[in-house]
């Protein structure tokens, strides 16, 4: 029997005629999230290079991420507990999602060993052995105190054999099953409740997938994710078996796409019917040179911005308050000024805010599909 009443409500305004895109709210004890949405990555408790009053302010964002395996081991759980969770930690007063850390475990290859029970790993900070099981990593995330808590599951590799995609997918749903008796009969920590999101796995296997995602839905949860995607493989397959999944996964509650991906990889996704997403890229490429704008892709390192003194975005416009030119900011980031990445992520952030906000908007209108075709080549070009 449930312990703790979910409170994590989602509902549909509008679905696209001409794709499978929609638009909706999801209501948590920490806020509103209007959807589709992007998530800003902040991994150890912060968003790289941002403050949190410019991520509410400036970009706008409605939800952030932290991750399990980092907050656990750095920090640690007595640090976060005794602050009273991470949203007072790190004073971010909006949601927060966390990552089971099963995508952490699947990039420590030469140093985790899986089995039944669960992974057992060398932390990359001072190689302790640590141990992680479908239920330790529930009563993890009651400690962080996330308002959306993932479940534990083994994201496989690209390629992939068959064989290993669905013995790891019957894993990940087995452990599935051990995480939603721990969640249910835990109580959060805080005042406040806490939805546990399935992760579909499966591989680029069409017949795994959709079994995975019938096998997600039947455990009836408040949202789902899809994972185990956008790790090497070919762009036309992700998007093949997303819109396998979400033709599957129930209409009525939030489809959440793991680690995905490019300004196009996300408009294309939402043409499939995905509300979530999450990704490094625009913190990581900006922090190396790589600006996401209207027009396309700027590498700000290159040498032909040397003297441009226009904006970032024609026009004068700029996503943020910051209104620096290409070629300040290119000395910033050649000078390797800690201004420069912290420029550069504030716009890329605020970018992937404006994208997903501007498709809202489109799908509400019923423009979204043209819209949608035409930006993808726009925001594809290389300037």
């Amino acid at each position: 029997m449930r312990i703790d009443k979910e409170t994590m409500e989602f509902s549909l305004e509008k679905e696209d005629k001409n794709s499978k895109a929609r638009a909706g709210i999801i209501k948590t004890d920490h806020g509103e999230i209007e959807t589709p949405i992007f998530m800003p990555v902040g991994t150890a408790g912060t968003v790289k290079a941002v403050h949190q009053t410019e991520l509410k302010s400036d970009i706008e964002a409605q939800i952030i991420l932290g991750n399990t395996y980092h907050l656990y081991l750095r920090p640690g759980l007595d640090i976060i507990e005794s602050a009273g969770g991470l949203h007072k930690f790190n004073h971010w007063d909006g949601p927060i999602l966390t990552d089971s850390g099963g995508y952490q475990v699947y990039s420590l290859a030469d140093r985790r060993k899986i089995t039944e029970e669960g992974v057992k790993f060398s932390s990359h900070i001072d190689g302790s052995k640590q141990f992680f099981t479908p239920e330790n990593v529930m009563d993890i995330q009651r400690s962080i105190g996330a308002d959306i808590i993932m479940a534990f599951d083994e994201c496989t590799p690209y390629p992939c054999e068959y064989n290993y995609a669905k013995n790891s997918m019957e894993m990940t749903h087995r452990w599935l099953k051990r995480c939603c008796d721990r969640f249910d009969n835990t109580s959060p920590k805080y005042d406040y409740s806490q939805t546990l999101f399935p992760i579909v796995q499966g591989s680029t296997y069409k017949d795994l997938r959709i079994q995975s995602a019938e096998v997600i839905s039947s455990f009836e949860r408040e949202g789902n994710a899809i994972g185990g995607l956008s790790v090497g493989e070919p762009a036309e397959e992700m998007y093949e078996m997303c819109e396998i999944v979400c033709d599957i996964l129930p209409k009525d509650k939030p489809r959440y796409l793991m680690g995905v991906g490019t300004p196009a990889n996300i408009l294309e996704n939402i043409a499939l019917g995905v509300d979530m997403f999450d990704c490094v890229m625009p913190t990581r490429n900006a922090r190396n040179g790589m600006l996401f704008t209207k027009n396309g892709i700027i590498n700000m390192r290159n040498k032909k911005w040397e003297k441009d003194f226009s904006f970032i975005e024609e026009n004068g416009e700029s996503f943020v308050d910051t209104y620096y030119t290409k070629a300040y900011l290119r000395h910033l980031l050649i000078s390797k000024e800690i201004l420069g990445a912290q420029i550069a992520s504030l716009h890329n952030l605020a970018f992937y805010l404006w994208l997903v906000k501007e498709a809202r908007l489109k799908i509400l209108s019923g423009e979204f599909s043209s819209w949608k075709d035409a930006m993808v080549k726009q925001i594809n070009t290389r300037l």
